[in-house]
This record gives C-alpha cells, sequence and structure tokens, in this order.
C-alpha cells in the first residue's frame, strides 16, 4: 500500500473512506465482530496510566474512540493528508491526549521502551521496531487482513493487495513474527465473515476508498465489477466474504 493511495482518498473522501459512512452496507459474523475483539482486547490492557502507540493511525477516528481509556496516545503515519485530517479532528472534538505525528512505523524517532502498549488496525507490523519502543512486558494488540480476504474479487480481476498469497497463513506469518522479535503469543485467531453491499453503486464507491485495487477505476473495470456482482449478488446483497486476523503478543 502506498501513501499517495491513502492521500489520494484523504482529499476524495475526507478522511479514510470506508471510515466516513459514504457506503450502504451491512455485515454478518458466524463468530462476532473482529473489530470489536480486537477493542475488547486492548481496552482490556489499558489504564488511566498507560502511554499507547497507534501504527498507522489515519485519520484518527479510531485513537479518538479509545482515548479516555489512555494515559496518552499517539499517532503515528505517513499520509499526511490523513494526519492532517486527524489534527482537524482534534481541534473540533477537543480530545487533548492524542498526538498525532508524521513517521514511518519501521523506523520511528522515538526512545527506548516510550510505550506500554502499541496497536495496529490493518497497519505496519514492524514487530521488531515495536519491541524497541515497548517498555518491559509492554503489549502489541493489532488486527489485519487475511490471506483469504475478498480473494474471489482479486480472482476475476488477475490483481490486487496480496494476490495470489491466498495459501500463506497470515496468521502463521503474524505469529512467527512476534516470536522471531521477541514476543510471546497471548492471543491469535482467524475471522472469516461476509458484507452485504446494497448496490453496484454502493460497491462501486467501497472499492474506489479502500487499497484492494490502489489502481481501481470505475470505467475500466466495470465489466470485471459486473461479472463479480453476477455471480454473487444475493437476495441480501453483493456479498463479499472477508477474512481478518487479530494477535496479542507480549514483549519478554
Amino acid at each position: 500500500m502506498t501513501t499517495s493511495f491513502y492521500d489520494k482518498v484523504a482529499k476524495k473522501f475526507g478522511g479514510y473512506a470506508f471510515s466516513t459512512g459514504h457506503v450502504d452496507y451491512r455485515s454478518e459474523y458466524p463468530n462476532r465482530d473482529p473489530e470489536e475483539i480486537f477493542k475488547e482486547k486492548l481496552i482490556g490492557l489499558a489504564s488511566k496510566n498507560k502511554k499507547a502507540l497507534d501504527a498507522g493511525c489515519g485519520d484518527g477516528k479510531f485513537a479518538f474512540q479509545i482515548a479516555k481509556y489512555f494515559s496518552s496516545i499517539t499517532g503515528i503515519d505517513t499520509s499526511k493528508e490523513l494526519l492532517k485530517i486527524a489534527r482537524q479532528k482534534q481541534k473540533i472534538y477537543k480530545v487533548k491526549n492524542i498526538t498525532f505525528t508524521f513517521q514511518d512505523a519501521h523506523k520511528t524517532s522515538f526512545f527506548d521502551k516510550s510505550f506500554d502498549i502499541i496497536f495496529s488496525r490493518r497497519g505496519p507490523t514492524p514487530f521488531s521496531e515495536f519491541r524497541r519502543v515497548l517498555k518491559p512486558g509492554g503489549y502489541f494488540i493489532g488486527i489485519n487482513i487475511g490471506e483469504k480476504d475478498c480473494q474471489e474479487i482479486k480472482e476475476i480481476f488477475g490483481r490486487g493487495q496480496g494476490y495470489k498469497e491466498w495459501n500463506t497463513s497470515r496468521l502463521e506469518k503474524e505469529k512467527q513474527g512476534l516470536k522471531d522479535a521477541g514476543f510471546k503469543v497471548i492471543f491469535a485467531q482467524d475471522y472469516f465473515y461476509d458484507e452485504y453491499y446494497t448496490s453496484f453503486e454502493d460497491f462501486d464507491l467501497f472499492l474506489q476508498g479502500v487499497p484492494i485495487f490502489e489502481d481501481f477505476d470505475s470505467k475500466k473495470d466495470r465489466k470485471l465489477l459486473e461479472e463479480y456482482v453476477v455471480k454473487f449478488k444475493t437476495d441480501k446483497g453483493i456479498r463479499f466474504p472477508r477474512h481478518r486476523v487479530v494477535l496479542v503478543g507480549k514483549k519478554i
């Protein structure tokens, strides 16, 4: 995923598109919403005296939701446009314990042992750097995109994020990455669920604002999208299978 993609989306939608309410859809979870599970794990480890790092904070929407559980949150991202929006929102919400800063998560400017908790929502996971800036016994909590996420549409389009990587377990890769960096894996789980988009237009708009296809073009890709819609249209809407992984690791 490139920074330029997120800058483009931020300018077009006024934030990260899928979080701004532009699209009409609903989700069905056979084993609960992984985003809620991620949030529960994070809040369960939070406290008013802990400092957290939000790696890949985007427009800050999630950080604003959980700021009250922490002493402070530092949000980092490489999209200047999304950070600009986050700072604008901060003035409106008057949340004072969040700092947004332009940084690459793989090589931050923070001192060793600066944070109690690091969390990442579909963001970068450079576990060695995370371990460096975490305090002893600190935690990483993450939710990321699984290898089988929207595999069907990628097969029809012949391209996309993680194309043809669906036989390599993202969960196992992340678990091994945590272990190699010096973490103990506390929790690790796959979650599969379906989204249903109300109309072709909603589905098209959704694809414009997410990095499944960074080069998605409504006109050029229309025939491919129509092929997918014909195949996956149901009484509930246009079915879109999703896959997420949730992990918790403790620095040892």
